[in-house]
């Protein structure tokens, strides 16, 4: 085989690498949307839905969780993304309160089995935990890929903003359930708004099970340094919303800045996104 033959067959394969990588990576975003609040004035979700679908389609997860959003929020989004579908349940049951919801696009991705439980002593009743103000849920799924067949867990949550002990002993009830579920040791995401900031001990306990993912990156943080912005146009510094995973590449992290789309925040969280290879 002459140098050229050779060059030209050294390219190919590069290019057949580059696409098996390229197809085999995944968009993932979790996003506390706000929930649709009736006293919400100029941030109202009528103001800021159709924003909302513009940047999620923009940036084309595979999956997406949601946190916050109501029954009329989640049809939205549902009837706006197309081959989209979706797991769980209301936090106070089936489409009672908040959800946290996992979108899926079911050209990529089939759902194997799902389930919702509550942060509480009693995680498969409809309950509220410890000091917590509200009733609070973490909704998960295995998920597999429609051309590579491979399989991830997928749990998303929103924690209490009030009770210590909820957070702290929610971090403890998602870990002892992760264990419980994933015998297998596929591999694993946990996402959602912890209400928590980066050096609180439920991080720390989350971080001694789990690989932070910003942490595991491949590339330095995308976005701004925090997620939550309070509709404020001020610095976002305050980091609340999380992706902890296992056996997984984190190939970027990104906080998604939405005044890149409008002239206001859509949300008072910015979405986080991950792009990952498995």
């Amino acid at each position: 085989m002459n140098l050229f033959n050779k060059s030209c067959l050294l390219l190919i394969i590069i290019s057949l690498n580059l696409s098996v990588t390229i197809a085999q990576s995944t968009k993932i975003i979790s996003y506390n949307i706000r929930y649709a609040n009736n006293t919400d004035k100029e941030n109202n979700w009528n103001n800021r839905k159709d924003k909302i679908i513009s940047l999620l389609k923009n940036n084309n997860p595979a999956i997406l969780g949601i946190q916050e959003g109501l029954i009329q929020q989640i049809d939205y989004i549902d009837s706006c993304l197309s081959n989209y579908k979706y797991i769980g349940i209301g936090r106070d049951g089936k489409n009672k309160g908040e959800f946290s919801a996992i979108f899926y696009d079911s050209l990529k991705y089939n759902v194997i089995e799902s389930n919702t439980f509550w942060l509480s002593n009693t995680p498969n009743k409809i309950s509220k935990g410890w000091d917590a103000a509200l009733n609070r849920i973490c909704t998960y799924g295995l998920f597999e890929n429609l051309k590579s067949h491979k399989k991830v867990w997928i749990f998303n949550t929103h924690f209490d903003h009030i009770g210590k002990i909820a957070r702290k002993n929610s971090v403890q009830l998602i870990l002892t359930k992760i264990n419980e579920i994933n015998t297998t040791n596929f591999p694993l995401i946990l996402m959602g708004d912890l209400n928590l900031t980066p050096e609180e001990a439920p991080i720390q306990l989350l971080k001694s099970s789990l690989d932070d993912g910003l942490e595991l990156s491949n590339t330095p943080l995308i976005g701004p340094k925090g997620t939550f912005n309070g509709f404020s146009l001020d610095e976002i510094s305050k980091k609340i919303d999380y992706f902890f995973t296992k056996n997984l590449t984190i190939l970027s992290y990104t906080h998604i800045n939405d005044l890149e789309i409008s002239k206001s925040h859509i949300s008072d969280h910015l979405p986080i996104m991950i792009e990952i290879k498995f």
